[in-house]
């Protein structure tokens, strides 16, 4: 049988039974646009996520004060009592594998501009903090290093905060904001830049290190201090020569009751990826149980149709059709029902994972390999599931499928 006549008897075949074939094909859109636009969903997310991450600086490690001591109860006291000082950051910055570091002090504030107010972080910086953690202004300047000297009443909001305190019709630069007994003088805005690992700095207020230690926290203390790698490769060495740097300055000889916490950003992003990755395979896992059901419902048709036509089989085959002539036109059926369901299928799943990743206000991210993985997956479901149904009508006697009433 020559191709075009193949196709032909196929569609006619198809189209002599609208609903049945209609209802078979809805099976395998619903499989497909499930595993699209879970996939699609699921790899958003895991890009939003390490892009969070990422924002903060890969090569980035960030000590932080803890109680000492190992375990869980001592990681929930984390920052319980403060240890690190403005001498251990600059011990650190001794380090050859640091390029980067920014000591910082944070306190929650309550800002008020006339007659808007707004809570945020009050984030005691130096002016090293800036290129650090790879901020860009808006409009305005950043601390300097001089007003940290001087205990300067300046602040940087972030852009959120300052829409939030004056508006859009309002440049803050220059205007004043009170936070307790303080009257700060806003000197810059930062340019909108999202979580950066774990803090908003969008929703940040920015003063002088010295500042933040005088009149919100008290204490010459630090919170964290925020490190720069200079090679990515290096990170775990460099974060050896850290714990050793700060082990030796605090006197301490055994790391387990260590008073300081170091993240390794390389470390999270890593474990981050893992299991976001093993997330997105899990829900494509799920999905892709509505192809199966599909390809169920396309086997259990094609088995109906064989039944249906059997005398239209044995009449073929008594006039000279060979098997592998009738089993190629109910292969043929399965198949293009399966493409057919598919390509609809794709489309289907690449609106919903745009509408749902509009509504939840998140990325969607559709690959090729995706929609690859989809079209082979078709493929192997029509030819899987209907080859035992083509098979079986090859197989029949042409007096016993005359006979069949």
């Amino acid at each position: 049988m020559r191709f075009v006549d193949l196709l032909s008897e196929t569609l006619h075949s198809l189209t002599s039974n609208k609903v049945r074939s209609g209802l078979t094909i809805l099976g395998i859109v619903v499989g497909i646009a499930s595993v699209i636009a879970m996939l699609a969903i699921g790899t958003g997310s895991q890009a939003s996520i390490e892009s969070s991450i990422q924002a903060a600086g890969s090569n980035v490690l960030t000590v932080s004060s803890s109680s000492g001591g190992d375990g869980p109860s001592a990681r929930m006291a984390d920052g319980a009592s403060q240890t690190l000082t403005r001498e251990d950051a600059a011990a650190l910055a001794q380090i050859e594998l640091i390029s980067g570091v920014a000591p910082q002090s944070s306190g929650q504030g309550q800002l008020v501009a006339r007659t808007a107010n707004a809570s945020a972080q009050l984030i005691g910086v130096t002016a090293e903090y800036q290129t650090v953690k790879n901020l860009e202004l808006a409009n305005g300047a950043f601390i300097t290093a001089r007003d940290d000297e001087k205990y300067a009443q300046v602040v940087v909001l972030g852009s959120t905060l300052a829409t939030d305190l004056f508006g859009t019709d309002i440049d803050p630069v220059g205007q004043t904001v009170r936070s307790g007994n303080m009257l700060l003088t806003v000197v810059g805005v930062l340019a909108e830049k999202g979580t950066s690992g774990f803090t908003n700095t969008d929703s940040s207020a920015i003063l002088p290190l010295s500042t933040v230690q005088r009149y919100v926290t008290g204490s010459d203390k630090l919170s964290t201090i925020t490190l720069t790698v200079s090679d990515e490769t290096q990170m775990t060495a460099a974060e050896g020569f850290v714990t050793d740097t700060l082990l030796t300055r605090h006197g301490i000889t055994d790391s387990a009751a260590a008073d300081f916490r170091i993240q390794n950003m390389a470390d999270i992003l890593a474990t981050v990826s893992t299991v976001t990755g093993t997330f997105t395979a899990l829900l494509a896992a799920i999905a892709s149980i509505s192809l199966l059901v599909g390809g169920i419902g396309i086997m259990n048709m094609m088995l109906t149709t064989v039944t249906e036509r059997t005398r239209e089989i044995g009449l073929r085959k008594a006039i000279g059709a060979d098997d592998n002539v009738i089993s190629s036109q109910f292969l043929a059926e399965s198949i293009i029902l399966t493409l057919v369901g598919g390509i609809i299928g794709i489309l289907a799943g690449w609106g919903i994972a745009l509408i749902a990743a509009n509504l939840l206000n998140m990325q969607a991210i559709i690959s090729l390999n995706s929609i690859g993985l989809a079209v082979g997956v078709c493929a192997f479901i029509g030819v899987v599931f209907g080859y035992y149904p083509a098979r079986r009508a090859a197989a029949m006697s042409p007096i016993e499928a005359l006979r069949y009433q």
